[in-house]
């Protein structure tokens, strides 16, 4: 075993931070046994096969193209001591058992730092599992595409565990993007996740962060479920949409702060059941079947400054009302689809905005009423309740409805969108200047194929 240990200078089994080097060939399982607590193991490019074990305190370095490779059983690296290393490697193969948390990295421990990997072929991507303090940055998570959604494990799965960081992660084909339960004071900042049911989902966790995270094209954006004291500034939740799919839910969540988000293109855009003292600022709710469906027991929310731009309902309320504050002494939220009059020209509407829709009424009364919610009949019907208010859908009012948007195209989710749009501009572009190119040469092995099919 020995042998296959290479470029060993100051390894020394036994001592302490010695750097040993492997290269394809050696057995990674024996080699960590020989190191001691604070050995660095740099993993040179190739395969290295069998399911890794940290029980001492090691940082463990894959050059790029390191591979490894699980059993197929149980998790591919357990990581049992604190302040271990785990960086730079492509990480596949798990076992598919839900229940043991299969996964490419089990933490069971605090202090690690996870960074830089890619995981393949995995049931759960990350879990940590009794594990505070840890620091999960820049890794790329792929589920296992081919199984039903709910065979699939989440890609970060945070139990019972305190005060991580979890960044820049990008996360695809998962059940949960991100599932973080009884895990007080996280920091979750700047993922991307797409591609599963929920791309966040948090269960009874209190006190954390949530800053310039994107989920897009996901069952829905985000659940967050029996928790208290969240910040949510940044995030950008598009194009989540299916089968009860909304941006964001709100289930039994209070004191909560979202400010400077954006939330557009989803079939509901929040979604609020038993959610109270929670304040709404500086959002952009943008384009969504439902801006807002709100259950009557949540109470006492404060939604004001927000932009309401082209949704097709602004509101769905499940009761009569909702106790909410829709305005302040200085105003309330922008509604593109508020059609009132400005005669002391101080930017507010002088006539309050009635936050109802007949058409979305009717729906609730007969689902069956929802197939004809883009038809001319639908927006006519609106236009109809306007003008001959006879039905009394509910009672919410924005009494200070804004003349005109919030000036909110510099908040960071705003320039994310914008810089992901431009990108696809470009890369839109150099295929229209490739195209000649590809024509000719298609057609180049066209004329070479006809051609040697003819007799000289």
């Amino acid at each position: 075993m020995l042998g296959s240990l290479l470029g060993l200078p100051g390894f020394a089994p036994g001592l302490r931070a010695a750097t040993v080097t492997v290269r394809p060939g050696a057995s990674l399982p024996a080699v960590l046994q020989t190191l001691a607590a604070g050995d660095t193991l740099v993993v040179n490019p190739g395969l290295y096969e069998g399911n890794l074990l940290l029980d001492r305190r090691i940082a463990l370095m894959g050059e790029e193209g390191a591979v490894l490779r699980g059993s197929g059983t149980g998790s591919v690296v357990t990581i049992l001591a604190d302040s271990c290393v785990l960086q730079g490697f492509i990480v596949e193969h798990s076992g598919s058992r839900l229940v043991d948390e299969d996964a490419g990295i089990l933490v069971k421990s605090s202090g690690n730092r996870i960074c830089n990997n890619s995981f393949r072929d995995i049931l759960f991507g990350i879990y940590l599992l009794h594990a505070g303090g840890n620091e999960i940055r820049g890794n790329s998570i792929a589920g296992r595409k081919h199984l039903d959604l709910g065979d699939r494990g989440s890609g970060i799965h945070i139990w019972n565990s305190p005060r991580n960081r979890v960044v820049r992660n990008t996360i695809v084909d998962v059940r949960d993007g991100l599932y973080i339960q009884n895990a007080n004071h996280t920091w979750i900042e700047a993922n991307r996740v797409s591609g599963v049911r929920y791309g966040l989902h948090y269960m009874y966790a209190d006190s954390n962060i949530f800053l310039g995270n994107r989920f897009s094209d996901n069952v829905a954006g985000a659940a967050i479920m029996y928790s208290r004291g969240i910040i949510m500034r940044h995030n950008v939740f598009t194009h989540n949409r299916g089968f009860a799919s909304f941006g964001i839910l709100f289930q039994d969540c209070h004191g909560l702060l979202a400010d400077s988000n954006v939330i557009a293109d989803n079939v509901v855009g929040m979604f609020f059941e038993g959610s109270t003292h929670n304040q709404f600022c500086d959002n952009i709710i943008a384009q969504n079947d439902i801006a807002l469906q709100m259950f009557q027991n949540s109470n006492d929310n404060i939604i004001t400054g927000n932009n309401f731009i082209d949704n097709l309902s602004p509101l769905a309320i499940i009761g009569k009302r909702t106790g909410t504050c829709w305005n302040t002494s200085s105003g309330g939220n922008y509604w593109s689809s508020y059609d009132g009059y400005d005669l002391d020209a101080d930017g507010v509407g002088d006539i309050p905005m009635k936050i109802q829709n007949v058409f979305q009424y009717l729906e609730g009364r007969n689902a069956n009423v929802r197939l004809f919610l883009y038809s001319p009949a639908s927006q006519a019907l609106a236009k109809s309740a306007e003008a001959f208010p006879i039905l009394q859908i509910n009672e919410e009012t924005d009494a200070r409805p804004l003349m005109h948007p919030r000036d909110l195209g510099q908040m960071p989710a705003v320039q994310m969108m914008r810089g992901e749009q431009q990108a696809g501009k470009r890369l839109r572009r150099t295929a229209w200047l490739l195209f000649p190119l590809v024509a000719v040469a298609l057609f180049g092995m066209i004329v070479r194929r006809q051609n040697r099919g003819i007799p000289r």
